[in-house]
């Protein structure tokens, strides 16, 4: 049975299995990449539930795992060369989980990298700037009232990025073609998650999309999507 025990994370969450993928997160647009990807991925796991009601991600104990307090966080207790490694940064843990497995990233090498740079896309600007106008748009509208700019700014950014990626899939299957990749888990939950969470459909124009919303559609109906998308369960 593996030792986990120089995690400190462990002890305000213990693992009931450690010799699996131990999975800390919530099921934002940027916990259900990983989930859904060990889903896509068949690998063992356990989900623990960060909640942020409680500022779980503020804790000593998962700061001790990803000093940043976000989620999501794992810890693979078969790491490289066979030791524990626990990592955080939902793109990092995606390319570790498709390098470990040999799946969902090309294996050519020029490939390899196309698929990174649209990893890069979603972790620079999809994520970030979607979610500063959900922040706007949403949260901080009472505050941002009298002045239209935020809400505008990121607006036409979120815009521009559909754009993006809707000229990136026509003809075209999925971000790679015909080939399922960690660049389609790490974006497709942020398209969804920028109307599921901010009411965000009409506001973008998500209609002027066609291609995304075609490519949106794909995604969500994977099995694996419809289970990742709701682990860890909500309290």
């Amino acid at each position: 049975m593996a030792d986990l025990s120089s995690f400190p994370i462990t002890k305000r969450w213990p693992a009931s299995n450690p010799d699996i993928i131990q999975l800390y997160s919530l099921p934002t647009p940027n916990g259900v990449k990983v989930s859904i990807a060990l889903e896509e991925l068949g690998l063992a796991y356990e989900p623990h539930l960060i909640s942020f009601g409680t500022n779980d991600q503020k804790s000593p104990e998962f700061l001790s795992l990803n000093p940043n307090g976000r989620i999501p966080a794992i810890i693979d207790p078969d790491g490289p060369d066979g030791k524990p490694i626990g990592l955080f940064e939902s793109g990092a843990i995606l390319v570790y989980l498709a390098e470990k497995t040999g799946k969902l990233i090309p294996s050519d090498a020029a490939r390899r990298y196309e698929t990174l740079e649209w990893v890069f896309f979603q972790m620079a600007g999809v994520g970030p700037m979607f979610g500063q106008f959900g922040h706007f748009f949403k949260f901080a509208a009472e505050k941002v009232a009298n002045n239209s700019y935020p809400v505008e700014r990121y607006r036409d950014e979120a815009k521009r990025l559909l754009g993006v990626l809707e000229e990136r899939l026509k003809g075209r299957e999925w971000i790679m073609g015909d080939e399922y990749t960690i660049a389609d888990i790490t974006t497709f939950p942020w398209v969804r998650g920028v109307d599921v969470f901010y009411g965000g459909r009409e506001v973008l124009q998500f209609e002027s999309f066609p291609s995304v919303m075609a490519w949106l559609d794909r995604a969500l109906a994977r099995p694996a999507s419809q289970r990742g998308l709701s682990i860890p369960k909500r309290d």
